[in-house]
Order: C-alpha cells, then sequence, then structure tokens
C-alpha cells in the first residue's frame, strides 16, 4: 500500500475485512440504537472503521497496524447492543466508563476476537478508562472517538 487510499478503496477494505461483523444478526439492533445526534450505532462504528484505516494510511502505518483486527475492532467497539438514552432507572449512568467492556463481553458472545481486537474494545475510551490500550489499533479508536464528535 505505497499510495494513499480514496475513500472508496477505504471502505472496500472495511466491507472486507468486517463482513462477519456488519453481516452479524445483531448488527440489527446498532441499526435501531442512536449513539450521536442522529446517527446509529452502526453508522458510528462504520465510521470510526474508515476513519482508523484512513489516519493509519494518511500516517504510514501499515508495517505496524493489523489491518483486518483494527477494522474489526473498530466495528465493535461500541458492541453493547443497547440504546444508552433510554431510560434505564440509572443503570447506564456510566455508560461513557463501561461500555467498552460491555461491548467486549457482547462481542466474545458473537465472534472469536485475537487479542489485538479484545485489547482494542475494552480499552478504547482512554482517558476516561484507567487502563491504556496495549496495541497501536486501540490507539486508533480512540483517537477517532476524539475526531468523531
Amino acid at each position: 500500500m505505497g499510495h494513499l487510499l480514496t475513500r472508496t478503496q477505504i471502505q472496500r477494505l472495511v466491507a472486507k475485512h468486517g463482513r462477519e461483523v456488519i453481516e452479524h444478526r445483531h448488527m440489527q439492533i446498532e441499526r435501531c440504537c442512536y449513539q450521536h445526534g442522529n446517527v446509529t450505532t452502526f453508522e458510528h462504528s462504520v465510521r470510526v472503521a474508515c476513519l482508523a484505516v484512513w489516519m493509519a494510511d494518511r500516517a504510514h502505518l501499515w508495517y505496524r497496524v493489523d489491518l483486518k483486527s483494527l477494522i474489526r475492532a473498530a466495528l465493535l467497539h461500541d458492541y453493547f447492543l443497547y440504546d444508552w438514552h433510554d431510560w434505564d432507572n440509572g443503570e447506564h449512568q456510566w455508560h461513557g466508563f463501561t461500555h467498552g467492556h460491555a461491548a467486549l463481553v457482547n462481542a466474545l458472545k458473537d465472534f472469536k476476537l485475537n487479542d489485538i481486537e479484545r485489547n482494542s474494545i475494552e480499552n478504547h475510551m482512554f482517558p476516561m478508562t484507567p487502563v491504556p490500550p496495549r496495541y497501536i489499533e486501540g490507539y486508533h479508536l480512540g483517537g477517532q472517538m476524539l475526531r468523531h464528535r
């Protein structure tokens, strides 16, 4: 990957490496829950995946980034499978601090994840969570969260 990727090429990479996640039946839940304003959790996750690939491409990090793990972790980073805006007697009041773990628990039920994916999903909200990501892919997710908002 010696040249800069186009938006279409990035979207194709996300579709290719994220197919198993994107096509999973539980992603329908993400398509119905809103993340930020009028953006669904599904749309948000796809955008984060595309932005993470864009950032890795622009920073020329292909020799350091596991592309498939980066995309899968991005698609699953908010796989908590509930609408955190809905009233729940305060159960999700700490959502910003806890949803990475909830997303990981759900993802482990539905997918076989490698260590990069597990760590990146659980720790993508650093520094709101006390443990930083162990891999560069996790920092890409966190950085895209800040950029996306």
